[in-house]
């Protein structure tokens, strides 16, 4: 009997340790599974290998760029101002030239006829005039001896009165007659470059004619057509209410090379409500002609030659759902991500506004591997230049 109890009891305590180690055991598997894989020491402390550069306060030139088209200082078309047959032309197609220059005849025979026949008209005017005159004399030496009556001397004197105006008339046909004639020597209004001739000689031309003989454009001075955002008209209105003349730099869209340098002429007084764009000109000498009517330019606005910010590279801005951030390196090398407010990027490098201090560490290559806290160590060599600044 006590051998029977004996056995029962070992039987339940083997029982009752089996059960203890299997939880045991999924415990610590379940602890396991929950903590995850622990990487190795020498991975954690592992320093990032990023390339940083220091914040620097540099002096440059603030400006705004805009997409512009080359256009005209001034634009006309030359066209006959009377009628008749254009005798000869006297400009080369692509030629320059001068204001006053004659560029074309017409035949001014019949004109000069009509001069001849109004010149007549007012000597015989004239002599009209002239011998009623010397009958308003006799008249009067007559009325005063009773012999002739006050009506016959008014009667005279309303004629000489008549033939006066009448002379007065013929000198107002002449002087019209006189610039009619005067058309037919056609000049150039302006100095320019005239284009392409739109009518060869022997032709018959009309005062109402639409296309004229020829265009002549102002290539020098030439003017650039730009547009810039709305939201910087209150900076250029700024600039120009303290009298300053802001330059405008052209530059080729293909190379970025500056072309011609201007001025400022024209903020035009209303925005365009489509494009939310305001337009401006810039007027340039172009002695080159290196500007040319027709042609696309990047035009450079600047408002301040000589402006004093804080840079970092622009590739050192990083993008975030709270905006955009910086990594900051301190003394320790840690990296830590830091908010900054960019007012403008400009030459590669961005102007911080505010965030950052001038001699701290930012992070600008090797970003994508960094998290807040990470430890970093420089690159062997910083693949990652300073943009270099450009001023115009």
């Amino acid at each position: 009997m006590d051998r029977t109890v004996s056995f029962s009891d070992r039987r339940k305590t083997l029982r009752v340790g089996a059960v203890a180690l299997v939880i045991a055991a999924c415990s610590l598997a379940a602890w396991l599974f929950l903590r995850g894989p622990r990487a190795p020491a020498a991975t954690v402390a592992a320093a990032v290998p990023v390339a940083t550069v220091q914040v620097q306060r540099q002096e440059l030139a603030h400006y705004l760029t805009g997409v512009g088209t080359v256009t005209a200082a001034a634009t006309v078309t030359v066209k006959a101002r009377v009628d008749g047959q254009l005798d000869s032309v006297g400009f080369s197609e692509g030629q320059d030239v001068k204001a006053g220059q004659v560029l074309a005849n017409i035949d001014p025979r019949g004109l000069q006829a009509q001069l001849a026949q109004v010149q007549a008209q007012r000597a015989k005017d004239q002599a009209t005039l002239a011998n009623a005159r010397l009958d308003l004399q006799r008249y009067t030496r007559l009325q005063h001896e009773d012999a002739a009556t006050q009506q016959t001397l008014d009667a005279q004197r309303a004629l000489v009165a008549q033939l006066e105006a009448a002379t007065q008339t013929d000198d107002a046909q002449i002087s019209y007659a006189k610039v009619q004639l005067d058309y037919t020597r056609i000049v150039a209004p302006i100095a320019g470059r005239v284009g392409a001739r739109l009518v060869d000689p022997g032709n018959i031309v009309h005062a109402a004619d639409v296309n004229g003989l020829v265009v002549i454009n102002q290539i020098d001075p030439i003017t650039v057509l730009f547009s810039l955002p709305e939201e910087a008209v209150p900076a250029i209105n700024a600039a120009l209410d303290q009298g300053r003349k802001l330059p405008v730099v052209a530059y080729a869209r293909d190379s970025n090379e500056p072309l011609e340098t201007g001025t400022l002429v024209l903020l035009n007084n209303q925005i365009d409500t489509t494009t939310g764009t305001v337009q401006l000109k810039g007027r340039f000498d172009n002695p080159q002609h290196r500007l040319w009517p027709g042609l696309y330019v990047n035009a450079r606005l600047v408002l301040d030659a000589h402006e004093s910010a804080l840079t970092v590279p622009a590739a050192a801005v990083q993008r975030g759902q709270s905006g955009p951030y910086v990594y900051a390196v301190d003394g320790n090398d840690i990296a830590q991500p830091q908010a900054v407010t960019v007012e403008r990027l400009q030459d590669g490098l961005a102007l911080i506004q505010k965030g950052l201090d001038e001699g701290q560490r930012v992070v600008v290559d090797g970003q994508y591997k960094l998290k807040p806290g990470s430890k970093v160590r420089e690159l062997a060599s910083n693949p990652v230049p300073v943009a270099a600044v450009s001023k115009p």
